[in-house]
């Protein structure tokens, strides 16, 4: 990297008429180079779309699993009342219900996360641009 920075510093002090312009947008080569893409991966309506699916589809459909089970475990730990498959019964029921509820708040957390994202974006935006401003009108 030290030697690419001489070089290109050797070429303006050579004056070189073709190597006239701005690298804003450029980035780290080599192996520490970011990957992927380097615009957004989603767009905020693709956001709205899956954070709909999450409140409208996937957070009903574990409820609704849960209750299920609920259901049937506590028709089985009544068939088994008094013996100690009970007590395993209700052990595996509670844990359920813990996993269940980890993962209700887990969606709902990537939900509110979505919908938030565009709103960070922008402030972000907003800040990062007053910064500028604010060191330009200094003569930085």
């Amino acid at each position: 990297m030290a030697a690419d920075l001489d070089q290109e510093r050797g070429r303006e002090r050579a004056g070189s008429a073709d190597q006239v312009g701005l690298r804003v947008n450029s980035g780290p080569q080599g192996p520490f180079a970011p990957v992927g893409s380097k615009d957004f991966a989603s767009t905020p309506t693709e956001k709205k779309a899956v954070a709909g699916v999450i409140q409208n589809e996937l957070e009903p459909a574990a409820k609704t699993a849960a209750e299920h089970a609920d259901d049937v475990t506590g028709t089985a730990h009544k068939g088994f009342d008094g013996w100690q498959a009970a007590a395993g019964l209700k052990k595996v029921a509670d844990s359920c219900d813990q996993q269940v509820r980890t993962l209700t708040g887990r969606l709902s957390s990537e939900r509110v996360a979505l919908c938030g994202a565009e709103s960070v974006f922008a402030r972000n935006d907003s800040g990062v641009g007053s910064q500028f401003l604010k060191s330009a009108l200094n003569g930085v």
